[in-house]
């Protein structure tokens, strides 16, 4: 019997929920604005499926949910979100592991599976899941599944088949390979599937199907893929799209990469995307006032050199990297100016679940605090502040990007780089849109004088971020831009 079997009769698929709904948005993914949510910190819209809650325990589950995500579908469709992600829903390990700190840390982040073709009933059912995605595809709003194929959770239930040595590496049994080989090792201690033998690699991909299948979801989110051989994403591309479809859209985590360290998987066509692990620091250091702004101006371009077809998605926070407000002081101008550049830039820009309202956190475990909803009636966020100026900065900033092909598809072209002020041109030929980006990170107003595209002759000159009018265009504009403040300069 080979591994696949051993462990489909030992744990089973989860019951079938029906067929998935037909309707999805068909928007190309490089004009979506992403958005990701971890479940247990966002929202709880079912108290009945809280177990093991512990508001008080920063690494304990907090109650949100599915439903509590189907509820505030609205608020991030008004945000101008596109595209969800989401973290893995299937059932995680049943208690916790020691952090060492002085809080026990459950899988309420859902990456410790104890079985792949069951939900977690603490993130909600099967039936959840499907009427999210149908509700979300109602309001044009695409969603991505988390998936883990490299590990299982700690002590999980796959540790303990009768053919455990066959399938998995576990620190346990002295089975690991050495400390940092990334494909070998056991990451963070964590039972490691045996991925090279082709039969615990067709099992591990054809197992977490059915959900997604069932559901509708858009795509899957995959995580941990330098842990894993070239050859499984090439297998795990062609049962894919055999089994999802070839418009299935796959989002890399490949940690720590770069668009030159992803190049080879997008070359073979087994992912459409890849998370950018540059943008946050190189646009953190240049808005802290670190290094010359000609040479971040240089970094922006060579993002472009992107294979063509495929996208870098860039972020400013995440679940596993310090929150960008804390990394800037806490300075909201400073975090501004950053949310501007995301959305001006090449890509799909991620946003952190509520980091368009302030959220407060650093680094782990404070990175994975509750979605703060201010005076709203939600839980486990009741009561946390929120800025509403903020969000409504991230709802201008959004709504231009979605209004303007250039930023999306657009070239770049450096304009001026002196001092603290950088001007660059998107352009996108084929819809002839046009959007030039000023950012000053200094505390003071900075100036520079511009050469305009020829079709701006004798408009007027817009922000589209504020809609107020900057001047009459002619062969050049001079620009005063204020401290710690972006435009997006475009014709009317």
């Amino acid at each position: 019997m080979c591994a696949g079997a051993a462990i489909a009769l030992a744990i089973g698929l989860g019951a079938s929920v029906g067929p998935a709904a037909a309707q999805k948005p068909d928007r190309p993914w490089s004009e979506d604005v992403l958005y990701f949510v971890l479940l247990d910190r966002f929202a709880d819209g079912d108290p009945d499926n809280n177990m093991d809650v512990d508001l008080k325990n920063p690494g304990g589950f907090q109650g949100g949910d599915i439903d509590g995500l189907i509820g505030r579908l609205d608020d991030l469709a008004d945000l101008g979100i596109t595209a969800i992600w989401m973290n893995p829903v299937m059932l995680n390990i049943p208690g916790s592991v020691n952090s060492g700190r002085d809080f026990e840390h459950f899988a309420h982040h859902g990456y410790w599976a104890e079985d792949f073709s069951r939900m977690d009933p603490r993130f909600g059912t099967e039936e959840d899941l499907k009427r999210l995605v149908d509700e979300a595809h109602k309001r044009g709003i695409k969603i991505l599944l988390d998936i883990v194929y490299n590990h299982a959770g700690y002590g999980s239930a796959y540790t303990r088949l009768p053919n455990a040595r066959d399938i998995l590496r576990m620190e346990e049994r002295g089975t690991c390979g050495p400390e940092g080989d990334d494909i070998i090792g056991c990451v963070a201690g964590l039972p490691d599937f045996k991925t090279e033998k082709p039969e615990v690699a067709r099992w591990l991909i054809e197992k977490q199907i059915p959900l997604a299948k069932e559901a509708g979801v858009d795509g899957y989110r995959l995580d941990t893929v330098k842990h894993v051989l070239p050859e499984f994403w090439e297998l795990h591309r062609k049962i894919i799209d055999e089994r999802l479809g070839d418009d299935f859209f796959l989002l890399a985590e490949y940690f720590g990469a770069d668009l030159n360290v992803v190049d080879p998987f997008f070359e073979k066509g087994v992912w459409d995307a890849a998370l950018d692990f540059t943008f946050k620091g190189e646009t953190e250091s240049w808005v802290l006032g670190r290094g010359r702004t000609i040479a971040y101006s240089r970094y922006l371009q060579k993002r472009h050199k992107v294979r063509p077809g495929y996208i870098m998605a860039h972020y400013l926070s995440s679940h596993d990297v310090p929150m960008a407000l804390a990394e800037v002081g806490g300075d909201v101008a400073k975090f501004r100016l950053m949310a501007a550049l995301q959305m001006a830039s090449l890509g799909l820009p991620q946003i952190y679940y509520g980091e368009e309202v302030a959220r407060p956190g650093h680094d782990w475990p404070e990175n994975r605090t509750p979605m703060p909803w201010g005076k709203m009636d939600i839980l486990p966020g009741k009561g946390m502040e929120r800025d509403e100026s903020l969000r409504d900065f991230y709802k201008r900033i959004i709504a231009a990007r979605k209004a303007n092909p250039a930023f999306a598809h657009g070239d770049y072209k450096e304009l001026s780089t002196e001092g603290d002020l950088l001007v660059f041109q998107r352009a996108h030929a084929d819809s002839g849109n046009t959007v030039i980006v000023a950012a000053n990170r200094g505390d003071k107003d900075a100036t520079a004088t511009v050469a305009l595209p020829a079709a701006w002759s004798g408009k007027t000159v817009t922000d589209a971020i504020t809609g107020k009018a900057v001047g009459k265009a002619g062969a050049e504009l001079a620009l005063t831009v204020p401290g710690l403040t972006a435009q997006y300069l475009v014709a009317n």
